[in-house]
């Protein structure tokens, strides 16, 4: 975990997956073709929280969907790709509009259309449900489900190694 906690000093971006990380994997179609998913609230905070912090946020799927877009908004997530087939490619976009080195850049996924990203960013992560070849190739297995905690954990993971997440929760206390 030590080492986990030193690679997470140096993020300066998180990108994320949305199914089986954001949700938990699980599609909503309704008889008239409109896709729905379910989001955690606490996982939408502790994003926020890390996004006041300082570590920019943002979003590569490679499904289409509405709600996804008006979530992203919600959090105020500006960096949002969807429709992504080619991860890696939309990720070496992304850190070259950043201007940042892949050792600043954290994933998390859960599958292995992630696992391009993941070999590359200076942190990856996946939840426990991943296939085995995605957990033997990630630096950090979450304890908790995708859309059950598992972004909140890492998000506060994060703060923690940078320091700044005392400050974060220092603002809910009276």
């Amino acid at each position: 975990m030590q080492e986990v906690l030193e690679k997470a000093k140096n993020i300066q971006v998180v990108i994320f997956d949305v199914d089986g990380v954001l949700t938990d994997g699980t599609l909503y179609l309704t008889n008239g073709g409109e896709e729905f998913k379910a989001f955690n609230s606490r996982d939408g905070h502790g994003m926020k929280m890390l996004r006041a912090s300082g570590v920019e946020l943002a979003i590569i799927t490679a499904r289409k969907s509405r709600c996804v877009k008006l979530w992203a908004k919600n959090l105020g997530i500006p960096l949002i790709f969807q429709g992504a087939k080619n991860k890696l490619q939309v990720f070496e976009e992304l850190l070259t509009k950043l201007g940042l080195d892949v050792s600043a850049c954290a994933y998390m996924g859960d599958d292995l259309i992630d696992l391009p990203v993941m070999s590359r960013c200076g942190l990856s992560i996946c939840v426990p449900a991943a296939p085995a070849l995605v957990k033997k190739q990630v630096h950090y297995v979450t304890r908790l489900e995708g859309g059950h905690g598992a972004v909140r954990e890492v998000c506060e993971m994060l703060m923690l190694a940078q320091g700044t997440l005392d400050a974060q929760l220092d603002t809910f206390l009276i």
